[in-house]
């Protein structure tokens, strides 16, 4: 009986290597917060397609945007953890919702597990054509001379540009007013219109309205001149606070109990679609830098930005309404 039973273990543990290999056999679902059409949601479709011809099974994106992101995240961690239905989760969903609100509906820690990065993307400042502004010590100035009366529009309480441009305002001393838009697209026309003075964004977002003519770049949210747009300085050398930097990443991930075998193949997958030059371009056309990481650096990214969010959050006093 021994003998029996040792066998049929020792044919178990040879099966599970090859049923990960076999993986994915049916449809997978990726899960998304963000709104159909924006540029997070074109690139986790760019990134659907790549997967889906790789592994010769559909792989369709469920946008489930809404309420911070909750509406998504709900929607994942509810879902089997079997590999076949996955997150993308964004750094304001992963490192700052837990830090602004004072309760929502997952712990990014406990409730998913990290599969890999997807992306980097750095934002731009960019003022009205007409601003008087011809950098960042000119804008500074301004706000200095009228506390309170520069104000900046972003998506929403959270967002990265609200995050990015309450850290300028942070490390500069000055007071601005906050303007959240419930429409992207809101966000960055409110700056040519004049309704509001600046606003932080991808170069993806802000090309409509550069192209309009109605809104230029003032600064790069990075701590060296980018070589997309190389004409455009830094913050630092606009005049603004040295090492500023204003980026934001994305990432999938899957409910906890997901197998680390599964795991696996879903990184590796996700990996492999990142290293091909047509899905490098498409994302690179959206502002975004692809780049893949282990589970492991993933969950060590969350890790230490839910802590630099939470003493941003902390010394701002940026609350959630």
């Amino acid at each position: 009986m021994y003998r029996t039973f040792a066998s049929l273990l020792v044919a178990f543990m040879a099966a599970l290597p090859a049923w990960s290999q076999e993986f994915p056999t049916k449809l997978v679902r990726i899960i998304s917060p963000y709104p159909s059409g924006l540029a997070p949601d074109v690139a986790i479709r760019v990134l659907a397609d790549a997967l889906s011809k790789s592994w010769n099974q559909p792989v369709i994106v469920e946008a489930r945007p809404g309420a911070n992101g909750f509406i998504a995240f709900e929607a994942a961690k509810k879902s089997p953890p079997d590999g076949y239905t996955i997150l993308m989760s964004g750094q304001p969903h992963l490192a700052v919702a837990p830090k602004l609100f004072k309760k929502i509906p997952y712990d990014p820690e406990q409730d998913f597990v990290p599969i890999s990065m997807l992306y980097r993307a750095h934002l731009f400042i960019a003022v009205a054509t007409a601003a008087p502004y011809r950098s960042i010590k000119d804008l500074v100035a301004a706000a200095r001379a009228n506390p309170g009366k520069l104000n900046y529009s972003s998506p929403y309480i959270g967002s990265p540009p609200h995050m990015s441009a309450a850290l300028l305002a942070y490390l500069t001393g000055i007071q601005m007013v906050h303007v959240p838009y419930k429409e992207a697209a809101q966000v960055y026309n409110a700056v040519g219109t004049g309704d509001v003075h600046l606003a932080l964004g991808t170069i993806g977002s802000l090309m409509p309205v550069i192209n309009s003519g109605r809104v230029r770049l003032l600064a790069a949210g990075s701590r060296t001149r980018l070589p997309s747009h190389p004409e455009v300085p830094t913050v630092e050398e606009s005049g603004g606070p040295a090492g500023y930097e204003a980026d934001f990443w994305n990432a999938v991930t899957a409910p906890r109990g997901t197998p680390p075998a599964v795991i696996q193949r879903l990184n590796g997958g996700v990996a492999g679609a990142l290293r091909q030059a047509d899905v490098q371009k498409r994302f690179r056309d959206l502002g975004f830098e692809p780049v893949s990481s282990t589970p492991e650096a993933l969950a060590g990214l969350i890790r230490s930005e839910l802590k630099v969010y939470g003493d941003l959050i902390s010394r701002t006093g940026i609350a959630a309404e």
